[in-house]
């Protein structure tokens, strides 16, 4: 047995601990964070945290307009269910992009224009997750 193969291990866990208590710690200074810096961070963190939520929906939403298209669209010469969807959320991700670097630019080149940014890309996220749901959901 070599030295690296004792070694590897070790390490790995010993990154995987340190990663651990990193996170612990991110958390709890997310409670109620006190510089510019925690709070970008931690507006970063819940814009992540809503993008994998839009994300989770987009695929729910997009195997349910996929199935409505294979269910029979009618010939009417109009896309269908899952083209319409899909330039809708195009459109969208645009619209998002550039609607929150705006809202950052009230802050233009200060430290607070990550928070801006992070928090209308958070707002916005969650209420587009919102409206795919209502899609997959209607009428309900």
């Amino acid at each position: 047995m070599n030295l690296v193969t004792i070694l590897l291990p070790l390490l790995a866990q010993a990154s995987a601990d340190t990663d651990a208590v990193a996170s612990a710690g991110n958390a709890s200074r997310c409670a109620e964070p006190t510089t510019q810096q925690a709070m970008n961070y931690c507006a970063a963190q819940e814009w992540e945290q809503a993008d994998a939520a839009l994300n989770r929906q987009w695929r729910a939403t997009a195997a349910e307009m996929r199935r409505m298209d294979s269910a029979g669209v009618p010939d009417d010469g109009r896309p269908g269910y899952f083209s319409e969807l899909l330039r809708g959320q195009r459109a969208w991700l645009v619209y998002r992009d550039h609607h929150c670097a705006s809202v950052g630019n009230n802050a233009r080149g200060g430290s607070m224009q990550p928070l801006l940014v992070a928090n209308c890309k958070t707002r916005l996220t969650r209420a587009r997750t919102a409206q795919l749901r209502e899609l997959v959901d209607w009428p309900n």
